[in-house]
């Protein structure tokens, strides 16, 4: 994955993780199923920022590997994302 996209990647990470508690007061309106809810919201908030930054920094739609690489990111750094 190209330097500059994992670089915005890892800051997309922190500032989840940080509004996280945002996130749950949401989830907590659906009760059941919140902590999949949490993740899965916070997840899309990276995924979204991995589409339009590559499409941003490199100016195409990233590529399958580039995408294999992005879900390998996510496995990584999972227990961050799901945190706080």
């Amino acid at each position: 994955m190209d330097e500059r996209l994992l670089k915005v990647l890892e800051q997309k990470v922190q500032d989840a993780a940080s509004q996280s508690g945002q996130v749950k007061r949401l989830a907590g309106l659906l009760a059941e199923g919140q902590e999949s809810f949490v993740f899965g919201v916070l997840v899309g908030r990276i995924y979204n920022s991995f589409y339009y930054q590559s499409k941003r920094i490199l100016g195409r739609e990233p590529t399958d590997a580039e995408f294999e690489e992005f879900l390998d990111f996510v496995r990584k750094n999972r227990s961050k994302i799901g945190s706080r």
